[in-house]
């Protein structure tokens, strides 16, 4: 945080002031004179140039003298003293100014007229952008040393054709994501370009791709020294350019070459809280293509919807009236038709088995209870006797119970055994397969790789030498997994004594 970006802007005051007209056609032409080299003006070339503009029509010289002292105050212009038309002592010291603009005011008009250009985002994506990047970091990684200007020159490129990227990509991606973008995916117009913007996009994430992955490549492979290095070589390029401004520290400008180095390797390969804005970069383009893509389909299916297909039926309906078999005209309608309208249910497709190769025909049905979404109220149907869930309990109280002796006895029989190794099963059936991999999950959850049951056994993970892997062969398929050992002891007794009772 500096002191300037607590400081007011003192210098953008013309621009709401209450004569903005008159002091934005003072500081537009001193603009345009400033690109044209010539920085000192005279009043009266200012009043004749702004009254050349045809904008205020009644426009004097005392307004304009009165203009220029007030844009001097607001530190747009810096004045001078022109003393050499004078002829006299009288004229000398009548001091007659020229003004010249100050730094602050030309950026200022050049921010403005690159607004009154502005039609929209813009922007464009250029994988060629990518290619000099990576031409850039190619010329640090192998050049030893450079010679007398060649590594500012080097940084300066890469750098502005980096911003230049980030710039463009953002400002072209926020445009297909405008409101006005949006109302033309929705006419039939946009069918007009739908083939050459998908193709465009195509090739972008193309040479994202390619150069993409180059960048990342050679970031990796630029070492601290070999950055280091490069970085004296551009500070010692600059230290070799006089500058007449405020010069930085040395600090300073090491400080800015890092900053800027940092933000380059995280646009490309991320950091520890987030990944790189290139995959970012990459994903939104490929979304911008698929939702081109729906945009077009839905515009196509709208067209053909409008068509009438009167003939057409009428044929199929003369086509079904000759038929004489029932069977006939259900073969004739299912070619017609198709299957019925299929309608999705959310939930849990219990198949029993984990296996891809099970067909849904060869599991049973999932039954899922449906109810009424009319918004319309239903009438009350009078008192109704509350179901007894009786049985429901017993039932399930019977499962959990059995389901917790099978598991004390797979614990028992475990403890007793001492260890297990997943190479050694043979035709595991899901159960125990669901069991196994939950204890390796909570053991790989554990910081130690150890922990105890319910019942109080303790489990070890303890990964196979070398990361060697195994078949855990079940009853409906084979898992390809480490050769894990889970070793399991009993050391409060209390599954013993359990099993006793």
């Amino acid at each position: 945080m500096t002191e300037n970006l607590l400081k007011p802007v003192v210098e953008t005051s013309y621009l709401t002031a209450i004569n903005v007209a008159r002091y934005r056609c003072v500081m537009r032409y001193f603009y345009e004179q400033h690109q044209r080299l010539r920085y000192w003006l005279k009043p009266e070339e200012v009043f004749d140039g702004v009254f050349g503009y045809g904008a205020l029509g009644d426009y004097t010289m005392e307004q304009c003298q009165k203009d220029l002292d007030q844009l001097m105050e607001w530190k747009n212009l810096i004045p001078r003293h022109d003393g050499g038309r004078a002829s006299t002592v009288e004229e000398y010291l009548r001091k007659k100014f020229r003004y010249q603009m100050t730094p602050y005011s030309v950026e200022i008009e050049r921010l403005l007229e690159g607004l009154e250009k502005i039609r929209g985002y813009g922007g464009s994506l250029e994988p060629t952008l990518l290619e000099a990047i990576a031409r850039g970091l190619k010329t640090i990684e192998e050049t030893g040393r450079f010679g007398e200007g060649e590594a500012h020159q080097t940084w300066k490129a890469t750098y502005e054709v980096f911003t230049q990227l980030t710039q463009e990509a953002a400002d072209y991606i926020a445009s297909l994501q405008s409101a006005k973008a949006e109302e033309l995916m929705l006419s039939e117009a946009f069918l007009v370009y739908k083939n050459s913007l998908t193709r465009y996009l195509q090739n972008f994430v193309r040479g994202l791709q390619v150069h993409g992955m180059k960048v990342e490549g050679m970031l990796l492979r630029i070492t601290p020294s070999r950055r280091d290095s490069f970085f004296t070589a551009v500070m010692d390029d600059r230290a070799g350019m006089p500058q007449l401004d405020d010069i930085s520290s040395p600090d300073e400008e090491r400080h800015l070459l890092e900053q800027e180095w940092d933000s380059l390797v995280r646009w490309f390969l991320g950091d520890a809280r987030a990944v790189s804005d290139l995959q970012f970069l990459e994903q939104a383009t490929k979304d911008t293509i698929a939702k081109i893509v729906r945009c077009a389909l839905r515009i196509q299916e709208k067209q053909r919807s409008g068509v009438s297909r009167k003939r057409e039926l009428d044929y199929l309906g003369r086509w079904f009236f000759s038929l004489s078999a029932m069977d006939e005209a259900h073969e004739l309608a299912a070619y017609t038709f198709g299957l019925y309208r299929t309608r999705h249910f959310q939930g849990i497709d219990n198949k029993g088995t984990d296996s891809a190769e099970i067909s849904m025909w060869d599991t049973g049905p999932n039954v899922r209870s449906l109810h009424s979404r009319s918004r319309s109220r239903r009438k009350d149907g009078g008192t109704q006797a509350i179901e007894s869930s009786r049985e429901w309990e017993e039932r399930a109280r019977k499962d959990y119970l059995t389901r917790r002796r099978e598991k004390e006895a797979l614990l028992k029989a475990y403890v007793q055994a001492g260890e297990l190794t997943i190479s050694d099963l043979q035709d595991v059936p899901p159960a125990l397969r669901y069991q196994l991999l939950y204890w390796i999950g909570q053991c790989m959850g554990s910081r130690s790789g150890t922990i105890r049951t319910a019942e109080g056994v303790q489990i070890r993970l303890v990964p196979p030498p070398g990361g060697r892997r195994t078949l855990l062969r079940c009853e409906d398929g084979s898992l390809d997994m480490p050769d894990y050992t889970l070793i399991f002891s009993d050391p409060s007794g209390q599954l013993m004594a359990v099993a006793a009772d």
